[in-house]
């Protein structure tokens, strides 16, 4: 069954009780700005399957029904132009040839068809472009029902960050292109946000001073994942350096000169999102304990050089991202002497799936998400739509994001501390 839209197609397969399906057997994503001629391409692609007569009841091969059909009506009307006295040498090769045209042409159309589409049908590709489909859904609809510039110009953006998803997943393997994956799906988020934004201010009343509270569950940087409490955003004081501090406990510990080691702290990276079993929390970022880079299923001993890296003069249950990591290492231009970052935090990825190591798995906002991508001392830009300005977030709001992680991990902590998997690989430790 074919699910047509303003953007493309999603094909289902109902199972035989009725059951409504999770998950699309295909998606397939329209050219942006199609012309009618392409978008009566999806309409042909998106017809009935042709049905098929087989040659003989032990054979593969078969005709198409159209094949046959048009065979018996060209022999027919051969027949009939013989018999009016046409010669031969004209009628038989058209009789001969309308069948053959009636079995390769359709498939002609299709190679062309697919020129102004892009088709996926791998599981985890068709999960992905799921997700990004559904929002830019929801843009498309919010622009249709406004005759706001805004609006319609998110909803041409949204096109163009799905066929660019769509193109990705085609043409290359998921893990091989999952960092790419990830920004479109993050300037997804933040543009079905930012639409979201605009059509409430349209609609709302001025804002009172009780309005401007923030909600409860709700961080300083938007929707948290469940169980995370609302921490106080810092306040830097006008006569101190305003550069957030690493770690963020609530009482951090300092160290003395001759400790260049602290083992109890904590790895945190962003991923390609995925979801729980219910299907209803996205997990895209993830924190594990330092020791788990030991672990022997992390590509060693690239893990191990890094864990060598995260424990250098740390605070005790400090939480380190790895942009922080990047931005020590030169802004990355020093990973290359210490490990292949990408493939260790996606073995980490996969232990926790399999469950041989504790970790917290998060659902973080856009916005916050960014802020752990991003350095310690780095800015992140969000476009407001409604105002038609840029809004920076700096230090002070990652600092606000990995306190309120650290509320999160301590609360798990004081039950039970991480653990870091079996079977560790000891540690190298190089003069810091």
């Amino acid at each position: 069954m074919h699910e047509r839209t303003g953007w493309g197609w999603l094909t289902w397969t109902v199972p035989c009780d009725g059951t409504l399906p999770d998950l699309p057997r295909q998606i397939g994503v329209l050219t942006p700005g199609a012309t009618l001629p392409q978008r009566l391409a999806l309409r042909w692609l998106t017809r009935h399957p042709a049905h098929r007569i087989a040659l003989t009841a032990t054979s593969t091969a078969s005709l198409r029904f159209s094949t046959v059909l048009v065979g018996i009506i060209s022999l027919f009307a051969a027949l009939s132009a013989l018999s009016h006295g046409l010669p031969a040498d004209v009628v038989l090769p058209a009789m001969l040839l309308a069948p053959l045209l009636a079995e390769a042409l359709p498939d002609r159309l299709d190679d062309r068809a697919r020129e102004h589409a892009r088709i996926v049908e791998e599981e985890a590709a068709c999960q992905y472009l799921q997700r990004l489909a559904a929002l830019h859904t929801n843009i498309v609809q919010t622009a249709a029902d406004s005759d706001r510039y805004e609006l319609r110009r998110s909803a041409e953006i949204g096109q163009n960050l799905l066929w660019d998803a769509a193109d990705l997943l085609q043409n290359e393997d998921t893990r091989s292109v999952w960092t790419r994956l990830i920004d479109r799906e993050r300037l997804m988020v933040q543009l079905a946000d930012q639409v979201a934004q605009t059509v409430e201010r349209t609609h709302a009343e001025p804002p009172t001073a009780e309005a401007c509270q923030p909600c409860a569950g709700e961080g300083p940087l938007g929707p948290l994942p469940p169980g995370f409490e609302p921490a106080a955003r810092p306040t830097p004081s006008p006569n101190t350096n305003t550069s957030p501090p690493e770690g963020y406990r609530p009482m951090p510990q300092s160290q003395p000169e001759d400790a260049a080691r602290t083992t109890d702290v904590y790895l945190l990276f962003a991923h390609e999102p995925y979801y729980t079993c219910d299907g209803t929390q996205e997990i895209n970022t993830t924190l594990v304990a330092a020791a788990s880079l030991l672990h022997p299923q992390v590509q060693q001993p690239d893990g191990a050089r890094i864990h060598d890296r995260l424990t250098q003069r740390r605070n005790p249950g400090e939480i380190i991202p790895l942009s922080t990591l990047t931005h020590e290492l030169d802004g990355g231009a020093d990973w290359p002497a210490v490990g292949d970052w990408e493939k260790v935090t996606t073995d980490l990825v996969q232990l926790v799936h399999a469950r041989e190591c504790d970790a917290l798995s998060l659902g973080l906002p856009e916005i916050a998400r960014a802020l752990i991508c991003a350095g310690p001392h780095s800015h992140v830009r969000a476009f407001d739509a409604a105002a038609g300005e840029f809004i920076a977030h700096g230090p002070n709001d990652r600092a606000a994001v990995l306190a309120e992680v650290d509320r999160f991990l301590a609360v798990l902590v004081a039950e039970q501390d991480f653990w870091p998997g079996d079977g560790l690989l000891p540690p190298h430790f190089h003069q810091a």
